[in-house]
């Protein structure tokens, strides 16, 4: 599978993610997957092209579908910022892959913004990258400014 032909950006992070100017989604999936922390300052030292074309990516996830993520982004750290990104081990059975319950997390965010929970059903049948996202969203105590637009976004809040 290659690259998108354009940056996978949702709607509700079009305006939040301020023409690439934060970490857009897409990105911070295959940061996981791969096991590789940046900062946000490390993000915006990279010009907006190569921003670009790390969020044209693919969002699958077996790592060796696209295996050039990590190693582009070594090497565009390594040119424009003089760093390397951190190394960390990824979860081995993250809550989004999780089909049969809704993560605590999810649950908690829809209480803080009065929603409906979505129901198991609708949780399993959610793609896998659009249940990592409002996973995602949903890893802080506090709310979140994206998680609503993001569940009206994927047809889970009217």
């Amino acid at each position: 599978m290659g690259l998108n032909e354009a940056p996978l950006l949702f709607n509700f992070e079009v305006e939040s993610s301020e023409d690439l100017t934060y970490i857009p989604m897409a990105v911070r999936f295959n940061l996981d997957r791969f096991g590789l922390r940046i900062s946000l300052a490390q993000w915006q030292m990279l010009p907006h092209e190569d921003r670009k074309l790390l969020a044209r990516f693919p969002v699958e996830e077996d790592a060796s579908i696209e295996p050039n993520f990590d190693h582009a982004l070594f090497e565009m750290l390594r040119t424009h910022a003089n760093v390397e990104p951190e190394w960390f081990t990824p979860e081995d059975a993250p809550a989004w892959r999780r089909t049969n319950a809704v993560p605590e997390g999810v649950m908690h965010q829809v209480a803080l913004a009065s929603l409906h929970a979505p129901s198991t059903d609708q949780w399993a049948t959610l793609e896998p990258f659009k249940r990592y996202v409002l996973t995602k969203l949903s890893r802080k105590p506090e709310a979140n400014h994206d998680f609503v637009p993001a569940m009206k976004e994927f047809g889970l809040a009217g």
